[in-house]
């Protein structure tokens, strides 16, 4: 085999391909921030970064609600239960959907006055055009996850990426690049990926004809607890930027989100290392291989979290030109790159926090996720206070996530321990020697060379 084919034959592999389907989504929103802070003010970038943040929280009622609940019912399932699941998911998310965009004309209509906030003025502006522009988009991601088909998620990343990046170059170069057109060119983005979705077929929206109440109730009791999975690193942003908007003023918060804007680095090769094992890990938990689960598990915080440490001590040392890549020269002597220095640090747990959270939805315990959120979103309230009243600065803000997340994972590590015992340190050691044998493996098949040797 060529070496070019072997590149190629690589390249179909799932994790790779989400992988890379993400990687997209992170070069592109890298460019279009680093574009957006040369061309709004800080007080503009800090409305259109709070809107992205503010939407993210509520997208998490329908993606965190029912993403979760979708694969984990999906994935292995026969066909007609595939097409009772995916109808049902669809029926929840209309409702869902359809539900958020009355309540936010509601408050539009009679609360609209007393708003004085530009961001959240911003935001009832434009929620539910968004909202409702990314519903097929959405469902489609749903449906080629649960099928592994991360070729045509990478696809549709593609379409609604590159549409937006050229929309913003274009609008940069004839001089209109507002808050209002940037974000009309992001739900234009939204709109063409939903098109090509139903087009292509991958929303299978057809399937709201087997919708079953049993179904129904099945997503929806184990939604009501999984949601708060996704729902903790949206909300915790949410009250830093509460906290620092409120205390610190918009331009404290532009410096803010660009030390954590870079963290993408770190939360988009995750994200997608989440995405293609936790169809796997439902898999092996719905077939009874419960100890093939916790290996996967186990492998997959290991390797991802030593990969994790070796970009954070190269971001701890390039921090600097990485910030005036990004924000440009006027933030270089500002708490931006010290900050981004910190939450790669802090990043280094993720993958540990992160598929703890999985695992105990595939185990049937979201239930404990539940509560474990609402015992983070304490700490963080209580550490935001502390951060930006007594310190009177950013770093309080992030300090306080490194005792927060800490605290999710020994809560997560209790009962996962209960169901199936592991040493946690255990995990470190099998991922560095499968980190080990996966570079001596590609090694070998992409230049034939001999695994010993190396």
């Amino acid at each position: 085999m060529s070496f070019v084919k072997k590149i190629l034959a690589a390249t179909k592999n799932a994790h790779f391909q989400s992988l890379l389907g993400n990687g997209v989504v992170a070069l592109f929103g890298l460019l279009i921030t680093a574009i957006l802070y040369r061309v709004l003010s800080k007080t503009d970038i800090s409305i259109y970064l709070s809107f992205l943040v503010y939407f993210g929280l509520v997208d998490t009622l329908r993606s965190g609600f029912l993403t979760f609940a979708f694969i984990k019912f999906y994935s292995g399932a026969k066909v007609d239960k595939a097409n009772e699941i995916t109808g049902s998911t669809w029926f929840l998310s209309l409702v869902i959907t359809g539900g958020l965009v009355v309540l936010n004309v509601v408050v539009v209509l009679m609360f609209s006055s007393h708003i004085t906030d530009g961001a959240v003025i911003f935001f009832l502006k434009y929620f539910s055009w968004m909202f409702l522009a990314g519903l097929p988009f959405f469902m489609a991601s749903l449906v080629v996850q649960g099928d592994k088909r991360f070729d045509r998620l990478l696809w549709l990343r593609f379409v609604n990426q590159i549409l937006f990046t050229v929309l913003v170059i274009a609008l940069v170069v004839l001089g209109k690049a507002t808050l209002d057109t940037v974000l009309l060119a992001y739900i234009a983005s939204n709109l063409a990926a939903s098109l090509v979705a139903v087009f292509c077929g991958w929303t299978m929206i057809g399937t709201i004809k087997y919708v079953k109440k049993n179904a129904i109730a099945e997503l929806f009791h184990f939604g009501k607890y999984s949601f708060g999975t996704n729902l903790s690193a949206t909300l915790f942003r949410v009250t830093d930027v509460f906290f620092i908007n409120l205390y610190l003023g918009p331009v404290a918060l532009a410096v803010y989100f660009l030390g954590g804007r870079l963290v993408q680095i770190i939360e988009i090769p995750l994200g997608s290392f989440v995405s293609s094992g936790m169809p796997s890990l439902s898999e092996y938990y719905n077939n009874g291989e419960k100890k093939h689960m916790m290996l996967l598990m186990k492998k997959m915080i290991g390797m991802v979290s030593i990969a994790f440490f070796i970009i954070a001590i190269f971001s701890v040392i390039f921090a600097d030109p990485m910030i005036m890549l990004i924000g440009g020269a006027k933030y270089i002597h500002s708490e931006a790159p010290n900050l981004f220095r910190i939450f790669m640090c802090v990043a280094i747990l993720y993958p540990t926090d992160r598929f703890f959270a999985v695992t105990l939805d595939v185990i049937h315990k979201p239930k404990i996720n539940f509560y474990k959120i609402l015992i983070m979103l304490t700490m963080n309230l209580i550490g935001d206070y502390v951060g930006v009243t007594v310190f009177k600065s950013v770093y309080g803000v992030v300090f306080a996530n490194v005792f927060t997340i800490s605290a999710a994972i020994l809560i997560a590590y209790v009962p996962i321990n209960k169901y199936s015992k592991f040493n946690f340190w255990n995990m470190y050691i099998i991922g560095y020697r499968e980190s080990v044998l996966l570079i001596k493996q590609t090694y070998q098949t992409m230049f034939g060379a001999n695994v010993n040797k190396i």
